[in-house]
């Protein structure tokens, strides 16, 4: 066995922090940066004294040499450690150990904190910070932003009566449209909500163009637009540094009563195994639900897969690169089925998780619902107030070795958020960040955050 060799005694820093000795070393203190206190401890021979509380420094000096959060930190108040990380200058350490999603423990959240909105409006969209963990959340007219530690940082009133889409594309640079107000607008919510630019769907000169969904890849920025007379709808692809157009995919004109043509997509995923963008939309007639997802290159602008949803078309779409997989809940069932990203060139790639059974039209028990992806596992609010959560059972068979395409994938399902007579209302929203799952629900005025609490603290 290979043990650690013990540090030189010239290598290792002792300080005393509130009468307390703590031994590190000074390679553990130089990664706290050349700006922080606990650099400038390395170059003292002697123990050094400082006064301040010795178990928050504990938990400090665990996150630096780990870069995780300890169990025990739980029992601290959040603004506590905010408070010390920025007297020893190592806030970011903490900031990036709340962000960590593999802090994320799916099987055990618990609603941690109710945050509420000002004024009466509902959330209409929100989008997690692309660092800290922090969230933006879309309210009538109005953006208001929580940093990293859920304080409310500042909230900006926009040009849109409602925003529909929402997606930080860069730190404190939100791109946002809405379905009733022409052009993407860049806001920078760092000034004041100043908006930079609007984009707009370029080849419609004659009637002004919408936005019915926002997504982004390491490159591109992707909108749906549908044009205000409702005749044309197209995806624009942008280069996500520049935000000048790059191409323009999914063009559909509508002739006649193609209703296929008609639908705009609105959600649009990027999918970084495969470089693809997979959209989607749905449209509601008397006669039921149809819809499609597409899988789009968007170099070589090709449509590479298309999947036309007629019978149990979805209540809504997402796919997860770590399982490989698209997920969708049925408008008329209201259960979950997946498509293997392998199979899509199948007559039927859907297989249900649920209970596959045939049900009316007139049903329609998935109306409404959401699924998101997130790690290696899939939430969806189907049928109620609750959460579902999707997990791939890897079976004794499988072991290291990659699976075989024709093999059947074995999902299970653990249903939590929905207690008896809560009353609670339907979940409009879910959204992932680091450690967290940000919940709105219909007609409330207020997000949830759920955490773990057997990791680290809840906020």
């Amino acid at each position: 066995m290979n043990f650690p060799t013990i540090p030189h005694e010239s290598n290792v820093v002792s300080i005393n922090v509130g009468g307390r000795i703590f031994q590190t070393t000074k390679q553990t203190l130089t990664l706290a940066g050349t700006d922080s206190l606990l650099s400038r401890l390395v170059v003292t021979e002697s123990t050094r004294f400082v006064d301040r509380d010795p178990d928050l420094f504990s938990v400090l000096l665990y996150i630096l040499r780990t870069g995780n959060l300890p169990a025990r930190s739980r029992a601290f108040d959040v603004r506590d450690l905010i408070d010390e990380s920025r007297y020893y200058g190592i806030e970011s350490f903490l900031i990036d150990s709340l962000s960590n999603s593999s802090q994320f423990e799916p099987f055990d959240l618990r609603r941690s904190r109710i945050l509420q909105l000002n004024g009466r409006d509902s959330p209409s969209t929100i989008s997690p910070t692309l660092i800290g963990g922090g969230l933006h959340v879309a309210h009538g007219s109005k953006i208001t932003s929580f940093d990293w530690s859920l304080r409310q940082k500042s909230t900006v009133l926009t040009n849109f009566s409602a925003v529909d889409s929402l997606l930080e594309i860069s730190p404190g640079v939100l791109a946002a449209g809405a379905t009733d107000f022409p052009g993407l607008q860049i806001i920078d919510i760092e000034n004041g909500g100043f908006v930079r630019t609007t984009l707009n769907w370029e080849k419609v000169v004659r009637s002004s163009s919408t936005v019915q969904a926002i997504g982004s890849s390491p490159e591109f920025l992707f909108a749906s637009f549908e044009s205000s007379r409702r005749n044309s709808n197209s995806i624009m692809v942008y280069d996500l540094s520049s935000l000048l157009p790059v191409s323009e995919i999914d063009h559909c004109e509508i002739y006649g009563a193609n209703i296929d043509s008609a639908i705009p997509s609105t959600k649009l995923r990027w999918i970084q195994s495969c470089n693809l963008l997979m959209v989607s939309g749905s449209h509601t007639s008397p006669s039921g639900v149809n819809g499609h997802i597409r899988f789009w290159d968007v170099r070589s602008r090709n449509m590479v897969w298309e999947i036309k949803e007629t019978q149990d078309c979805f209540s809504d779409v997402t796919v997860s690169d770590n399982l490989s997989a698209v997920f969708k809940v049925g408008v008329t069932s209201g259960e979950v089925s997946y498509a293997d990203l392998r199979r899509l060139g199948t007559k039927d790639p859907w297989v249900c998780l649920g209970e596959e059974k045939k049900r009316s039209l007139n049903e329609r028990r998935g109306v409404g619902c959401k699924i998101e992806s997130y790690g290696n596992h899939v939430f969806c609010s189907s049928k109620g107030s609750g959460i579902e959560l999707w997990s791939e059972v890897i079976t004794g068979l499988l072991g290291n070795a990659s699976r075989d395409v024709s093999e059947e994938r074995v999902f299970r399902k653990n249903s939590f958020g929905k207690l008896a007579d809560s009353g609670e209302n339907k979940i409009t929203g879910l959204a992932f960040g680091g450690n967290r799952m940000f919940v709105t629900r219909k007609d409330q005025q207020s997000f949830e955050v759920w955490q773990s609490p057997s990791r680290g603290i809840s906020i």
